[in-house]
């Protein structure tokens, strides 16, 4: 195990109607605030108007900007920064899921920044600023409610970038399960399986006597393989929403990978396929971890045999550790599909007449490689995809 430091500063808020604290949360924040969330959903559920409450209640002022869509855009981000700067607004609230909250980072890191916010996506700068946020979460997924990442696409190029810093982590999260009822069986799919990607990126390492948070990934992977069927059989089922719910923060909190180096490639090679296609970011991860693990899978047999067994239950073959790993690759690709995810780019609609361009783009020409568990040049992302088609 590799020597660490660890601190999460996002104060975390779980339970029934816990939203209608949010104005007394932002208060010793701020008075004058950006309310930032995505399309029609928090109006139709009356989230938006519990919150707009809780924040009259406070004497908070608050100008909306709304519009988020899956894979945020950087034009809305940068309308976004313009608003904080020309109305003083001192704070970011973001209602909704990881988009919402990813693009309500992005703003408040512009707000403070002179130059085109792009710049910290693209490396050019270091964050060095950045506004207050915190978050009402709708959708157990991408964790970004207490981490310290933001992913941004910016349309022009095609480019889908992230970010990551500590004055990020959100001040504070509510996390209310009852508010991911409405959501349809295909989001829970893709929520599910982005959690899992979390898990499993930084369950494949190469760090050896990581045997503590090893168990922990394996549990809240089991605990996320026990409670998603159940509530795609009743969407009403706040226990096992609230399992979920927790699981995704805590798969993504960066306390999972404290003492241990994570891959991370999937995801940089998943973010080639939404920059581009624009598919839902569950949706494409669904399809590259399988590839990357039949790609992968004999740098190191017994990570991926343990995989199999303490995961999917899969039973040991003594004489046969590839067929076992194999086995659990393909028991991954089963749960997927149970719950409404496509493991091939083909069931996304994608072809392979791409794919040489997304792996140029993911190694900048084949310049740096992706991922840690086995770095990965321009050849092998392609091969990569092409066995994901």
């Amino acid at each position: 195990m590799q020597s660490f430091e660890f601190n999460n500063p996002t104060k975390i808020i779980f339970g029934l109607d816990q939203e209608n604290k949010v104005g007394k949360e932002i208060a010793p924040y701020s008075r004058k605030i950006l309310l930032h969330y995505g399309g029609g959903s928090i109006k139709m559920n009356g989230l938006y108007d519990r919150v707009v409450a809780a924040l009259k209640d406070e004497g908070i002022e608050f100008v909306e900007l709304g519009g988020v869509q899956p894979n945020p855009r950087l034009s809305l981000v940068r309308e976004g920064v313009d608003i904080c700067k020309a109305q003083g607004l001192s704070f970011v609230l973001a209602v909704g899921g990881g988009s919402v909250i990813d693009s309500a980072k992005a703003i408040a890191l512009g707000a403070l920044y002179e130059g085109d916010v792009w710049d910290f996506y693209t490396g050019k700068e270091t964050p060095a600023a950045a506004l207050p946020v915190g978050t009402i979460l709708t959708i157990p997924a991408a964790g970004s409610e207490s981490s310290t990442g933001s992913v941004i696409t910016n349309d022009d190029g095609q480019w889908k970038r992230p970010v990551n810093s500590d004055l990020l982590y959100p001040k504070f999260s509510i996390l209310n399960p009852a508010l991911a009822f409405s959501l349809p069986k295909y989001q829970i799919g893709c929520g599910a399986t982005d959690i899992l990607a979390h898990l499993m990126e930084r369950y494949f390492t190469n760090v050896e006597h990581v045997e503590f948070t090893d168990r922990l990934i394996e549990a809240t992977m089991k605990t996320v393989l026990h409670n998603v069927p159940k509530i795609l059989d009743n969407h009403t089922d706040y226990d096992a929403w609230a399992e979920v719910m927790w699981a995704g923060t805590i798969a993504h909190n960066n306390l999972l990978n404290q003492g241990r180096v994570g891959d991370w490639g999937s995801h940089d090679i998943e973010h080639e396929i939404s920059g581009i296609y624009d598919v839902a970011h569950g949706a494409g991860l669904a399809v590259v971890f399988p590839a990357w693990m039949k790609y992968v899978h004999k740098h190191d047999l017994d990570r991926f045999v343990q995989f199999a067994v303490r995961v999917f239950n899969v039973e040991q073959d003594f004489k046969d550790k590839e067929e076992t790993a194999l086995r659990g690759i393909r028991a991954l690709e089963e749960f997927l599909m149970r719950i409404g995810m496509q493991v091939r780019l083909s069931g996304l609609g994608i072809l392979d007449d791409r794919l040489h361009e997304m792996a140029r783009k993911g190694t900048q020409n084949d310049t740096i490689t992706l991922g840690n568990f086995v770095p990965l040049g321009e050849k092998d992302v392609y091969e990569i995809l092409r066995l994901a088609i």
